[in-house]
């Protein structure tokens, strides 16, 4: 495998996390996972509360003997406020979730309690912090009335939801902003949500999502079974929107003068088919794929795009891993750990070494 490069940028975040709390919600899923790993490369103290992990990433970077690791459900407030208060944080970042929208069809009522009322129990807690912190609540791309335009959705767009887990975000963005309007107005706390989506990188391997799909096929020597071909979605590098999370409370800590909630998606190049993505796979490991149809399949949007001209002017944030390079870290991450060039642990370390290497200093306004 090539190695990254170490990061140049000697105090990534200008120091923001350094010797500082931070209490992550949802830290042994796969964005959790990645977000933990990258706040021990900056330096924080990390306390993680969420359920046992769905898949072996957590375990294979060895993150339950590195931080304070707390299993818990999010659906459990007073859980979960004993969790925040007692860490006392300096940053929130809620990442738990039911982030499945195929799931969200067969497990309705479970994806509006974590993914609704979950958010709801994280923002009670805050409303009991006295304490200066800064918290970034995350929803996804999918929380916009989506009429599949073709038109990339700003974050003064209308909020809506034809499945349940697109209703359950955005039912969570409502809450939100409720939230902060009620209560946040002149507390220490500060709040603000992140809309991103369409994530990959390596260590995923959830149902029904196509690179993890792409990797068991490849692995077995099968061929890769696509049900939308044609869909288009936002793709990125999970490190994209995980810089953009770290950008924007870092910026929300020093000045606090922010607008509500962001969008973190991809230039417009990121912006493929479910096709060109497994083509663009298939050029890195070698393969094919076949497509497959489901009479009873459930709805699913055929096309989604995000603006984040507001992220590019607020802070300066914009995606740093175009489509070909965020398919080729990927790719490159499943192969060497398949063949055990390197560890999971490793390689996740030295692609966190090689993205901070493309981020300027950080100009933060207090």
């Amino acid at each position: 495998m090539n190695r990254q490069p170490t990061t140049k940028n000697p105090q990534p975040f200008n120091g923001s996390f350094r010797r500082k709390r931070v209490w992550v919600s949802g830290h042994t899923g796969f964005k959790g996972s990645w977000l933990t790993t990258w706040l021990l490369e900056l330096g924080a103290e990390v306390a993680g509360y969420a359920l046992p992990p769905p898949g072996p990433l957590f375990r294979q970077l060895g993150l339950a003997g590195r931080i304070r690791h707390e299993i818990g459900d999010i659906r459990n407030a007073g859980q979960v406020r004993k969790s925040l208060l007692r860490f006392r944080p300096d940053f929130v970042f809620h990442l738990a979730a039911q982030p499945l929208v195929r799931r969200s069809y067969q497990k309705t009522l479970e994806t509006f309690e974590v993914n609704t009322l979950g958010t709801a129990h994280v923002l009670e807690a805050l409303k009991g912090y006295s304490r200066r912190c800064a918290a970034v609540l995350v929803t996804t791309d999918k929380v916009y009335q989506n009429r599949e335009t073709g038109r990339r959705y700003r974050e003064t767009d209308p909020l809506g939801g034809r499945d349940p887990y697109s209703a359950s975000k955005a039912a969570a963005e409502i809450l939100i902003g409720s939230y902060r309007n009620s209560f946040f107005r002149e507390h220490p706390v500060r709040v603000v949500s992140a809309r991103a989506g369409n994530v990959i990188g390596g260590g995923d391997w959830a149902e029904d999502r196509i690179l993890p799909d792409c990797i068991r096929a490849l692995r077995r020597g099968r061929a890769i079974r696509v049900r939308n071909p044609r869909a288009t979605r936002p793709w990125q590098h999970v490190l994209d929107p995980l810089g953009g999370y770290l950008t924007l409370a870092a910026r929300l800590s020093a000045s606090g003068q922010l607008v509500g909630a962001y969008n973190f998606g991809p230039s417009a190049g990121g912006n493929r088919t479910v096709a060109e993505v497994v083509r663009e796979v298939l050029r890195h490991w070698p393969g094919r794929w076949q497509r497959t149809t489901e009479q009873t399949a459930p709805h699913e949007a055929g096309l989604l795009q995000l603006d984040n001209r507001l992220a590019r002017k607020e802070f300066g944030w914009r995606p740093r891993w175009g489509f070909k390079e965020t398919i080729l870290q990927t790719v490159r991450w499943y192969q060497a750990e398949h063949r055990r060039e390197a560890t999971p642990r490793e390689l996740t370390r030295e692609q966190i070494a090689g993205y901070m290497a493309c981020l300027p200093s950080l100009e933060l306004r207090s």
